[in-house]
């Protein structure tokens, strides 16, 4: 027994059968992009890291091209840790803990607290390292 379909109705039914219904365009480069206050991207291409940066991203990435670093993310500075040249540590308060990996290819770091004053030397290899008052950025 054959089943038979009911016929189609509506406006795309009868434009099917009529050969009218809408046919799929490819896009074509001459065609503009979209664009608008909502489109969140530069002419014509994929939105950059500025642009799509928010939060403490975007105060972070502001920050660094004004050559601040406000929460202490980018490296310290490298000094000759001598007792003239001592490798500045940042704190918040008036000691903090400061892990020193004495040889380049040692695998253990040497904990120990540093306080507020002096330089004070790493008690396995004598490298200097010095407290500084740090302000929290807000």
């Amino acid at each position: 027994m054959r089943t038979v379909r009911p016929p189609e109705k509506g406006p795309l039914a009868t434009a099917r059968q009529k050969g009218t219904a809408a046919r799929f365009e490819p896009w074509r480069p001459e065609a503009s992009p979209p664009s608008g206050p909502f489109c969140g991207s530069s002419p014509g291409g994929v939105p950059t890291d500025d642009e799509q940066a928010t939060g403490l991203e975007r105060e972070v990435m502001m920050a660094a091209q004004k050559g601040l670093d406000p929460y202490n993310i980018l490296a310290p500075k490298a000094a000759a840790g001598t007792k003239e040249d001592p490798n500045l540590v940042p704190s918040i308060t008036n000691k903090r803990i400061v892990g020193c990996i004495c040889e380049e290819d040692n695998s253990t770091v040497i904990w120990f607290w540093l306080h507020k004053g002096e330089a004070q030397r790493c008690p396995s290899c004598g490298t200097h390292y010095k407290l500084v008052p740090h302000q929290l950025a807000h």
